[in-house]
């Protein structure tokens, strides 16, 4: 009997009782967003952290990912380094000096070689640094530092403090979204933009 509980725990139920505590330590109703080009990263990142509780804030590119934030203030943010129009370091050293903005913990992610040794050579500021492809371990891993070192804190929010709604999936598009977030065909060779 012992044998069964053990894989319940780690395959979780049908019912989501694996997921009843938060994966990440955050508290549930962190509002994380996730700023990509990429529509299936904003996919699984967004649920990855959905299913761990968290209200995840989407936006496709920099200029909007910079107007998000400054009307969101979310608590986290994952920021792709390619992009077009305004590449991932251009968004987080606006972010970074704006004072709405200049506190919020950012990790970037790329899945483009160029764009990592760059991120090594050029920190402006941000917290973290995940590699594509990635999965929940490497996510939760990276949420679970920041809050550990006391960079990552939920702010509290009153009720008049909505998350914006998205065009919602339907249970089998939702279903459908894999757990591991590869990069892009089209990032892989890209060099960065706009990026000195």
């Amino acid at each position: 009997m012992a044998g069964f509980q053990l894989i319940r725990r780690i395959l979780g139920s049908e019912h989501g009782e694996r997921r009843a505590e938060p994966r990440s330590g955050l508290p549930k109703n962190a509002r994380i967003m996730v700023v990509d080009d990429s529509p299936t990263i904003r996919a699984v990142l967004g649920k990855m952290l959905g299913q761990d509780g968290q209200l995840v804030l989407k936006a496709g590119d920099g200029p909007s990912a910079i107007d998000m934030a400054r009307r969101e203030l979310p608590d986290l943010i994952f920021l792709d380094i390619v992009m077009p129009e305004m590449n991932g370091f251009a968004v987080l050293r606006a972010l970074r000096r704006d004072p709405l903005t200049r506190d919020i913990p950012i990790v970037m992610i790329s899945g483009n070689l160029q764009a990592t040794e760059q991120f090594y050579v050029q920190r402006f500021g941000a917290d973290d640094f995940m590699k594509k492809p990635f999965g929940r371990g490497e996510v939760f891993a990276r949420i679970h530092h920041l809050t550990a070192s006391g960079r990552l804190v939920v702010r509290s929010r009153t009720v008049e403090d909505p998350v914006p709604a998205e065009s919602g999936l339907s249970e089998s598009e939702h279903a459908a979204i894999p757990d591991i977030a590869m990069p892009d065909p089209e990032h892989l060779a890209e060099p960065p933009r706009g990026s000195s």
